[in-house]
């Protein structure tokens, strides 16, 4: 265990900073080993404070000067600080040179050297290991930055902002001065040095100016920029229409790198951005990698509003501007491509990953009240539920009423770091209505559960919908919370029905056209309806009004109705799942009481219905003929039978494709045309679902698999072949076995495509994919310094890896926990979230707990654990 308990982090002490930086002019003298950094800042002294502390992490000190005079001998020095007196001074000018080690920076926090090109991380506290600093998000300031290096190893110099001056230097060495006109705190610091090729574009802004587009790749990918840029333009357009949002600065730049602890970063006018989600052309990307690019390459766009112009004031605010980008980030998608595909998508996101977490030790508020390590929130809590309650603000105002909250928001805040309360009252000033209730959605963690109860009076006509809320855990004791409830009726034959609320009812009931909101805002609550001619068909939580699990006792009969026909494409999908789960939990109890297994006529019929539905738009057929994932069938039970539902599981999806193998191969071999030229464009994305999802199904059935070996050797595109790759993957068959050394031998140069190869072997449910694994650890291409690499083996292992991660003798357990304890010397921020599956131990059957524990105990007894990785492991023991 480690021999020093780390600091917690409170919100509750949260002080307004005593000192402000006014600017800093920072030089980098760049070396791979030893780096100097000398920084000089104009100081204001606000409070007449006597010590100025400054945060710092592995630097070499060399001077500390105070208006010119050397004060390194009165200064106190910590691993984590540096105190400087500073009695009787207001203002002043202070100059610190230190020096760094890039290259021995694998940790890829603060500055560091990636295949000899020099980035930084400077989010959410790498800056301290740049140079002493305020390292706080409320500590804004404007920044000009000198970089200096050799021009043979850094032909391009990049910093924030606008380059104001550059020229040669004696031995072959150069200079850039870049200068950021706008105030900001030292994370969206950025630094980029190296031997990189850009592509560059122009954008004319709604204010007429043109911007400088700039995406800067190693030379072997200059080849696939090509819809990063176009992402870009998409962007810069969709945020100056839907929000009127317009760039400032003259030049926009991204730098992609093979070596990133994130997706990407934001930092003014230069976002970082792991190569994943830059590059990509369709012999190398999927479609899932193309829509990843576009969405993350919006993300970080849309940052430099909700993040940059307006920041955080402190990092328990980080859902303010990381809840309110994925929101914006997942509107741009919807109206890239479709709005019910992205739903349903962010909703399976939501309930495998995010819902986990809320029932886990891990679990924590969207706004957390207190942390060890900050890194550990960048979570989907923070991001995916946090755009949720975005979400809320929008479905409760309305399009028109959200932009009016958002215009005043950037009214007031524009260069200013605030906090979500200051959203929320701009949300409710601007619509001059009482939104003080949001507030407990930020402070409560767990999800919700809504339990919804019908009853219809077919004398008075009256239909009565009952609902009540809870969180499971906090039992009575926590304040209600404001929810969104979508709802509409239908009669038997799919008509919909005019919805009449009852007058006392008016306030909490909103009608728009056929749909309604039921504002529920207590605890309990009842919504009437009117003149409801006949007993309807409930159509519930449409769209997925508020996040939150569903307790409605609805009928099997109706659930294929509105299967059939409901407008709501999120209620179509659900209640299919819905019916598949039910088919699921059913054979498993049947399998766990000894009696053999059985389709049910419901859950079949309805089944065959969206299979044989050609009038359904083809993406959403396939998400309706994928079974729920196999974590969230777990998340049904208190404890999991891991055994059961991985076999209950596999044997339900091989029954439907023998009874269908006719419709699938008709299906399959109408969408299949393998010398198509490639086109990331709405049908042909969904008529490449379609046809994968029925190459899934008939994959399961031996006499099949050739025709995955067929689409893997002639398909002209990563979405097909990766498609055939995975399905063969899971089968025991030479075919498995040599599609996967042709794939190698062709990838092998590719970094990002052979994370594709590593992460399907990871993923396998083979019988030895424990063995398969291990081996993969000790491949010559897997290396731990690359976060990609090894998230692709040892990241997907443990999520998705249901077989192979949870063998019965705990041995997948002894693997990854021997894993991350070497990981977590090399870079403690990967460590950290390999562990997440481990945390919900308790969640699984009395032997896998023991195992589950002493794997944690094991992590834990290492002498030289990391705060990252102790902070999980330590809260997930507690609760034993």
């Amino acid at each position: 265990m480690k021999k020093d308990t780390p600091v917690v982090h409170h919100l509750k002490d949260y002080q307004t900073p005593q000192f402000d930086i006014v600017s800093v002019f920072l030089e980098f003298d760049l070396k791979p080993e030893n780096t100097n950094v000398t920084n000089v800042m104009q100081v204001k002294n606000l409070n007449h404070a006597s010590l100025m502390q400054l945060d710092g992490e592995d630097l070499e000190l060399k001077s500390i000067l105070i208006d010119g005079v050397d004060i390194t001998q009165k200064c106190e020095q910590t691993a984590e600080t540096l105190q400087i007196p500073t009695a009787g001074l207001d203002t002043f000018e202070l100059n610190i040179t230190t020096s760094v080690d890039p290259q021995g920076n694998t940790a890829l926090e603060g500055l560091y050297r990636t295949s000899g090109n020099y980035c930084t991380q400077c989010e959410a506290e790498g800056f301290r290991k740049i140079t002493y600093f305020l390292d706080r998000p409320d500590v804004l300031t404007l920044f000009t930055t000198k970089i200096i290096a050799d021009k043979a190893d850094n032909s391009v110099l990049l910093s924030n902002g606008n380059l104001i001056e550059s020229g040669e230097l004696e031995n072959n060495r150069h200079y850039a001065v870049w200068q950021d006109p706008f105030k900001k705190p030292c994370y969206l610091f950025a630094l980029v040095a190296g031997n990189l090729e850009c592509v560059q574009d122009t954008y004319r802004t709604l204010d007429n100016r043109d911007i400088d587009l700039r995406i800067y790749v190693e030379p072997k990918n200059i080849d696939k920029c090509d819809h990063a840029m176009a992402s870009l333009i998409k962007s810069m357009k969709w945020d100056e229409e839907r929000f009127g949002l317009i760039y400032d600065l003259d030049i926009y730049m991204i730098v992609a790198v093979d070596d990133f602890n994130m997706g990407a970063m934001e930092n003014k006018g230069l976002n970082v951005f792991n190569s994943k989600f830059v590059l990509a052309k369709p012999e190398t990307a999927t479609d899932v990698d193309y829509e990843g690019i576009e969405a993350v390459i919006g993300h970080e766009y849309f940052h430099n509003w909700t993040g940059n112009r307006v920041t955080c004031r402190d990092w328990f605010q980080l859902t303010l501007k990381e809840g309110l980008t994925v929101f914006r980030d997942q509107e741009f998608t919807a109206d890239m491509l479709s709005p019910a595909v992205k739903r349903i998508e962010d909703v399976k996101r939501l309930r495998s990953n995010q819902f986990p977490e809320d029932a886990g030790p891990m679990s924590h508020p969207i706004q957390p009240q207190s942390y060890i390590e900050m890194n550990n929130f960048y979570t989907m809590t923070v991001y995916e539920k946090g755009a949720e309650v975005v979400r809320l603000y929008h479905s409760l105002l309305g399009e028109d009423g959200f932009r009016k909250g958002m215009d005043l928001y950037f009214e007031r805040h524009d260069g200013q770091a605030v906090t979500v309360e200051d959203f929320r009252n701009a949300m409710a000033d601007a619509n001059n209505v009482d939104l003080v209730q949001m507030h407990q959605w930020y402070l409560q963690s767990g999800t919700p559960v809504l339990s919804v109860k019908t009853e219809y009076d077919s004398v008075t006509k009256k239909l009565i919908v009952n609902c009540s809320q809870n969180i499971p855990k906090l039992a009575d004791k926590f304040p209600p919370l404001l929810m969104p409830i979508k709802i509409a009726l239908y009669s038997d034959d799919g008509n919909i029905l005019p919805l009449h609320p009852y007058e006392g009812d008016m306030e909490k009931i909103v009608v728009k056209g056929h749909e309604a909101i039921l504002k529920l805002s207590h605890k309990s609550e009842s919504f009437v309806f009117e003149k409801i001619e006949v007993e309807p068909v409930v159509s519930l939580l449409r769209g997925f009004s508020a996040p939150v699990i569903l307790e409605y006792d609805q009928s099997n009969e109706d659930l294929a109705k509105l299967v059939t026909f409901d407008s709501d494409s999120f209620v179509r999908w659900e209640s299919i799942q819905t019916l598949a789960l039910k088919e699921i939990t059913r054979n498993i109890a049947q399998l766990e009481s000894g009696q053999a297994l059985e389709l049910s006529n419901e859950f079949t019929t309805a089944f065959e219905g969206v299979l044989k539905d050609s009038s359904l738009d083809n993406a959403l057929r396939a998400l309706a003929l994928t079974l729920p994932e196999m974590t969230y069938i777990g998340e049904q039970y208190q404890q999991v039978n891991v055994d059961a539902v991985y076999h209950v599981h596999r044997w339900l999806k091989i029954q439907l494709a023998t009874k269908y193998e006719g419709l699938f191969l008709e299906q399959y071999l109408q969408l299949n045309k393998l010398n198509e030229e490639y086109h990331y464009q709405k049908t042909d994305i969904a008529n490449r679902k379609l046809k994968n999802v029925c190459l899934q199904y008939l994959m399961l059935l031996p006499h099949q698999i050739k025709l995955g070996e067929q689409q893997f050797n002639h398909s002209q595109n990563m979405t097909d072949v990766l498609a055939a790759l995975d399905s063969l993957s899971h089968t025991d068959s030479l075919e498995r076995e040599a599609c996967l050394e042709s794939f190698y031998r062709k990838w092998k140069d590719d970094a990002l495509v052979l994370d594709k190869w590593f992460a399907l072997q990871a993923a396998s449910h083979h019988i030895h994919s424990l063995a398969h694994v291990k081996e993969l650890v000790k491949h010559p291409d897997f290396v731990y310094t690359n976060p990609n690499r090894v998230r692709s083996v040892l990241g997907v292992f443990g999520r998705l890896n249901m077989l192979g991660f949870h063998q019965p003798d705990g041995e997948g357990y002894h693997f990854l926990a021997e894993q991350i304890m070497k990981l977590d010397a090399i870079n403690p921020q990967v460590s950290a979230r390999i562990v997440a599956p481990f945390t919900h131990w308790q969640h699984f059957d009395g032997e896998r707990q023991t195992l589950m524990k002493k794997a944690l105990q094991s992590i834990l007894d290492n002498d030289n654990l990391s705060k990252d990785t102790y902070e999980i492991v330590s809260k997930s023991l507690s609760l034993s």
